[in-house]
């Protein structure tokens, strides 16, 4: 089931489950819930918990392949999207929202 995040604030944003789920999570919040809030008051340390994820990915991906990984963990594809890429629209939301003091739901 796809996330719909919504705000007064901006257009709706709609996420992939896994997508929708592991944003979340870095957030601390719970992807269990089937309706959520971020409040104007959780929206900068969401958009630090979102930002600091995406800068330990990037950090992660610049390791040589051999030293990043052991034997049983698979190759990270250089095709797939970064999490810095995937959280743009999402921060940018969060972003717009807290300009305009309004929450984010799901």
């Amino acid at each position: 089931m796809p996330y719909k995040f919504k705000s007064r604030a901006t257009a709706d944003l709609i996420m992939l489950d896994a997508n929708g789920r592991k944003l979340l999570e870095i957030i601390g919040k719970s992807p269990d819930e089937v309706h959520g809030i971020i409040t104007v008051e959780q929206i900068p340390a969401a958009i630090a918990a979102l930002e600091a994820a995406a800068a330990e990915e990037a950090a992660r991906r610049k390791q040589p392949e051999d030293d990043a990984q052991d034997e049983d963990a698979a190759p990270a594809s250089q095709d797939s999207v970064a999490l810095g890429q995937r959280i743009v629209p999402f921060v940018d939301m969060l972003r717009r929202s807290a300009a305009d003091g309004k929450e984010v739901t799901w």
